[in-house]
């Protein structure tokens, strides 16, 4: 019997990715989506015909309750956020409801139906915000500094409670910033590369940003979607960073991406420090000690800095030609 998986946030850049890893791994896969007027599969146009889709919504328990009958997973990863840091300071509520509350509503409908499902909840490295060391590890304290950071803190220790106080199989994965040709157009890296891409073919002049000293530690999606698979293939359930231990700042991947164009001083076509691209409160270092998950799950990043950045740009020329 092929093993069966529900996604929440299948539309998104880490459901695509995960849907058809686990696609490649022989599993049925179900994925929940939100009805809208204008359904937007471009991520998983090449595969929605391979898996089925569930109708639902986390602010909806009853729906929720509904596609884990249907689906009736031995699997379930729970990705479906408000992810956009920027977009949590204007809808702050919506954005605890969503990316905080919601897991705790996924959570409770595994419990009801299936609990001998095994659950990963997508927890993220802004958790850690104002960082209280360097680099971060599943035992650095939590100091979030945006609404979104807030809300993925709750839904991370709501998922720590429903294990130890329902023995479910629950994980969280710590993710540090995973980027893709897929990520969306509003994140400082897609927004970079298809930019860049624009330059190159005239059809753009500068481009706005915020902080470029801001520093992240940037890997590629789909090397990321293993992780998650490999926490839930364990004996035991617990959680992981996963990163790729390096750091790099925004002006560094702008080098990188206007390399690829053959622009080597590229300050004429950047506007920094735009008062629209500046956060409320920074985070101003993120970088990952995935050691653990190297160690347990046997994973590390596979793709380099400059390989990630170099796969945007060309992906971004090649859709915008």
């Amino acid at each position: 019997m092929a093993k069966k998986a529900l996604i929440t946030g299948i539309t998104g850049q880490d459901g695509s990715y995960l849907a058809e890893f686990l696609l490649n791994k022989g599993y049925q896969v179900y994925g929940l989506t939100r009805r809208s007027s204008t359904p937007s599969y471009d991520r998983i146009s090449h595969i929605v015909d391979k898996i089925e889709l569930l109708s639902g919504d986390l602010f909806d328990q009853h729906s929720l309750i509904e596609a884990v009958k249907a689906s009736n997973p031995d699997e379930v990863y729970n990705l479906a956020a408000q992810s956009f840091v920027k977009a949590s300071w204007s809808q702050p509520v919506l954005t605890g409801d969503f990316t905080g509350l919601g897991v705790t509503r996924m959570l409770e409908a595994v419990r009801l139906v299936k609990p001998e499902a095994k659950f990963y909840q997508a927890s993220s490295s802004e958790m850690f915000g104002k960082v209280q060391q360097t680099p971060q590890n599943e035992l650095t304290p939590f100091y979030p500094r945006s609404p979104y950071g807030v809300a993925k803190v709750y839904g991370h220790w709501i998922t720590v409670n429903y294990r130890e106080s329902y023995g479910m199989f629950a994980c969280s994965g710590i993710l540090f910033n995973h980027e893709s040709p897929r990520r969306g157009l509003e994140f400082v890296t897609r927004k970079i590369s298809n930019a860049v891409a624009k330059i190159k073919l005239g059809k753009q002049d500068f481009i706005e940003l915020g902080n470029l000293d801001a520093k992240r530690d940037w890997g590629y999606a789909k090397d990321y979607v293993e992780a998650m698979w490999l926490m839930l293939q364990q004996e035991k359930a617990d959680d992981y960073v996963v990163g790729t231990g390096e750091t790099h700042s925004v002006r560094e991947f702008l080098n990188e991406a206007f390399k690829i164009i053959g622009i080597q001083d590229w300050n004429s076509y950047v506007k920094a420090e735009h008062p629209d691209h500046v956060r409320p409160a920074e985070v101003d270092l993120l970088v990952s000690d995935p050691s653990k998950a190297k160690q347990i799950l046997g994973w590390q990043s596979k793709t380099s800095f400059k390989d990630l950045v170099k796969t945007m740009v060309e992906a971004d020329l090649e859709a915008e030609k």
